[in-house]
């Protein structure tokens, strides 16, 4: 493989791949997609149905089944363990994205979803690929629209007050830290509704579920007010897809 493009695809909507993007993408041959398991397949079907509508040129699509990780060491006190076990998944994703590469004639490229400099490993798996030394190739970064932008677009919204910073973090790290003193904090990665554990009367939530494809849902409101709405909601969703990607922006009343 003589070059790679990463390619941000935006958070579901097919509408929302860029020009850029476009122009990367036909330039590809070979596309791989690191698949999630049968529950995950929507995943990478909306994946090939952008590939549908925006690469006309021959191609092919190269999927690989993403290696197991242990996501029961938690945060906090084993920080050093979490970080271990993050490390282990990302050498394990290089030895087999290095072995697709190794394999590729021509030019290659990876659809990732929203953009691949936020909570996103490719870019550094991709690295690591790059530092065994085996392989050699030129890479290129698209950015993509990110769900925070979805979410804000979903909502109507701007994300900050004026002149105010805001906050991006995971459900693991509200739960350990809480909200951010004076900031609006965008959190994502919250496998656990981490929003339950925030204390306090005067939060609003803004929240989105599947933003950008058919099946979005949205909820906003005083947090107290509505988080089991959400709880339940999000359970609900779940259940019935077998998976679910949501985001949610809090902030405290002035």
């Amino acid at each position: 493989m003589r070059k790679l493009f990463v390619i941000g695809i935006g958070a579901g909507d097919p509408d929302q791949v860029t020009v850029q993007a476009i122009k990367a993408m036909r330039q590809v041959d070979v596309f791989f997609v690191i698949g999630k398991g049968a529950e995950k397949q929507e995943l990478v079907d909306v994946r090939t149905a952008i590939l549908a509508e925006h690469v006309p040129q021959p191609h092919r699509l190269v999927e690989i089944a993403d290696p197991p990780r242990d996501r029961t060491v938690p945060g906090s006190g084993a920080d050093a363990a979490y970080r271990g076990v993050v490390e282990d998944w990302h050498e394990r994703r290089a030895e087999i994205l290095e072995q697709a590469f190794a394999e590729t004639d021509g030019v290659g490229g990876i659809l990732v979803w929203g953009d691949p400099s936020l909570y996103d490993s490719t870019l550094r798996i991709v690295e690591r690929v790059l530092e065994r030394e085996r392989i050699h190739f030129d890479y290129q970064v698209i950015p993509g629209i990110t769900s925070v932008q979805a979410l804000a677009a979903a909502h109507r919204m701007v994300l900050h007050e004026i002149g105010e910073p805001v906050h991006i973090t995971t459900g693991r790290r509200l739960r350990e830290e809480g909200l951010a003193a004076g900031q609006s904090s965008l959190v994502m990665l919250d496998g656990d509704t981490s929003f339950t554990e925030v204390p306090g009367d005067d939060l609003y939530i803004w929240w989105g579920a599947y933003l950008g494809m058919p099946d979005e849902v949205i909820v906003e409101g005083p947090l107290r007010v509505v988080e089991q709405r959400i709880v339940r909601r999000r359970a609900a969703l779940r259940e019935r897809k077998g998976w679910i990607m949501d985001i949610y922006l809090l902030r405290r009343a002035k």
